[in-house]
């Protein structure tokens, strides 16, 4: 956990890795888009512009999903409601938005929604493959408690320690899942209702022992932002095989429908062994329910793809570029 990675005390300047990881993940999908426009006959600059306007509408979206659904931790600080690069994103709560946006201007613009969809997707996914490295950087998005042989621990005060000695009622915890005690190492309650630790600075030798190597250290975790991160990947891979074939079958959106069919209930299984987010509905959690509308969605998305293809005139059409050129032809 590394959530500043770089600090230059002279000039007070800060690079967080979250924020790192979401200028590296945007630059990534951003390369792939553009690389793959040409062979789905898209105007590269038009579809740079068009990822950069649904960036800046998912980002705007997953961090008001984030505070509205985390509201007691912004109470007394307004403006750490804009810190995104500290962390703080709600992936799906971004994706509505930025879907409905996009969907919007690919009409107005008379645009092939079926191609910029697909193209998009697959940097959407290699660019979430960054966003949760950085996730694992800042500590945030973690897992349950587990024996397993790759579980880690995360360090004292980090996201995961503070909900560890904390009960947690939103999801069904009345007790804590590490008893520390309270006396030696508590500095405040918070508006939750939660307590959080001193530093570790201000802490004895023995106590400083007991959280880092003793009794009171973190209990190792599942790396869920790593699961996230590789799973991502996978589904960058699996899209890409699947636009490959609709090129080859002239049913674009393939790629789109797969997404859903796909992210949705790799994102349910992930929310389950995730430990942060409250349940909303039984112990189900708000990405969990928007994980199986995915999956519905996706389903629906197939089958108009599959039996409304686009017409030969509108899924070949040529398009020209910036330049002039001739872009390519499906």
């Amino acid at each position: 956990m590394h959530p500043r990675l770089i600090e230059i005390a002279v000039v007070h300047v800060t690079i967080w890795s979250f924020g790192l990881m979401m200028v590296l993940g945007f630059l990534s999908a951003l390369w792939l888009v553009r690389r793959l426009s040409g062979r789905a006959g898209l105007d590269p600059e038009r579809v740079s512009n068009v990822a950069l306007y649904c960036l800046i509408v998912g980002v705007i979206g997953a961090r008001a999903f984030f505070v509205v659904h985390h509201l007691d931790h912004f109470r007394g600080d307004f403006w750490g409601v804009f810190a995104i690069w500290r962390g703080g994103l709600e992936f799906l709560g971004g994706v509505a938005p930025a879907i409905g946006f996009l969907l919007f201007y690919l009409h107005f613009r008379r645009l092939p929604m079926r191609r910029y969809l697909d193209i998009l997707a697959m940097g959407l996914m290699l660019g979430l493959a960054f966003g949760r490295l950085g996730c694992f950087l800042n500590g945030c998005c973690f897992g349950r408690p587990t024996e397993l042989p790759w579980g880690i621990r995360f360090p004292y005060r980090s996201y995961a320690f503070v909900s560890q000695v904390n009960p947690d009622v939103r999801r069904g915890r009345a007790q804590p899942r590490l008893e520390v005690p309270l006396h030696e190492y508590a500095a405040f309650y918070g508006e939750d209702g939660r307590w959080y630790p001193k530093p570790l600075d201000e802490l004895t030798e023995q106590q400083r022992y007991e959280v880092t190597q003793g009794r009171y250290r973190c209990l190792p975790i599942h790396p869920t932002q790593l699961y996230a991160s590789a799973y991502a990947l996978l589904l960058c891979g699996l899209l890409y095989a699947l636009w490959r074939r609709s090129l080859r079958g002239g049913t674009s959106g393939l790629a789109t429908a797969g997404l859903c069919l796909l992210y949705g209930p790799g994102r349910f299984v992930l929310e389950a062994i995730r430990d942060d987010n409250p349940y909303e509905i039984g112990t189900l959690t708000i990405s969990q329910l928007l994980g199986i509308v995915m999956f519905l969605a996706g389903l629906v998305l197939l089958a108009v793809f599959l039996i409304r293809r686009p017409s030969a005139a509108a899924d070949s059409a040529v398009v020209k570029t910036a330049d002039g050129d001739v872009a390519g032809r499906l």
